[in-house]
């Protein structure tokens, strides 16, 4: 019988590193994309039958069984949230992946299980929406917050930030201060104004060196 070479293969998560131990049937060790590694037969692999070393499994039945009073899947309006977080962290298929899973991030393994993330982070107040307060760090308690749109904002890497008036803070900030919008900020200073000028009138800087003083 020809034998079939597998070796660098993909079938689902699992890539083929090499084959396995002879036997009676030809076994295959396979890295998983958790970093896991399992021995699988050809015929599982071939068929479709096996595509992880049972992490897929895990997160498939985390999603059917109930838990905690809510039926995962549906029925809790954070369910949406917690799954795409799941996604976007270990799916190479969702668009957000690259940003996420591909860079490293995780979500911890007590937050695989839906009751523990409700549980540790509360109901959703309104107006907020799940945040990591370090960007490098993964999901998980103590770097997970619900945040506003302006916090988010503030937290984000690219932020561009101002000295003024002894004062440092985003141009988001400045410009909820001051009453500028963010671009004609940008415009001013792009123009060759000096920070404090960009971000005053004298008018504007009193009211900023007051409540700097306050």
């Amino acid at each position: 019988m020809t034998r079939i070479e597998l070796t660098g293969q993909k079938f689902g998560r699992l890539t083929v590193i090499g084959e396995a131990e002879k036997g009676r049937k030809s076994r295959w060790s396979c890295l998983c994309e958790c970093g896991s590694e399992k021995t699988v037969l050809t015929e599982s692999l071939r068929s479709g039958n096996t595509k992880s070393c049972g992490c897929l499994r895990k997160e498939e039945a985390s999603i059917r069984f109930t838990t905690h009073g809510h039926a995962r899947g549906e029925g809790h309006a954070l369910f949406g949230t917690w799954s795409s977080m799941i996604g976007r962290c270990s799916n190479p298929n969702v668009t957000s992946y690259a940003s996420y899973g591909r860079r490293g991030i995780k979500v911890c393994e007590r937050w695989s299980d839906f009751a523990n993330f409700l549980t540790d982070m509360g109901e959703r107040p309104a107006g907020t929406t799940l945040d990591r307060i370090d960007n490098d760090g993964d999901y998980e308690p103590g770097n997970c917050r619900w945040a506003t749109k302006t916090q988010q904002q503030n937290n984000r890497k690219c932020n561009v930030w101002l000295t003024a008036f002894g004062e440092t803070r985003t141009i988001t900030q400045w410009s909820e201060l001051i009453g500028f919008t963010a671009q004609c900020i940008k415009y001013r200073i792009k123009a060759g104004l000096t920070t404090e000028q960009a971000l005053s009138t004298n008018k504007k800087k009193r009211e900023a060196k007051g409540k700097n003083g306050n």
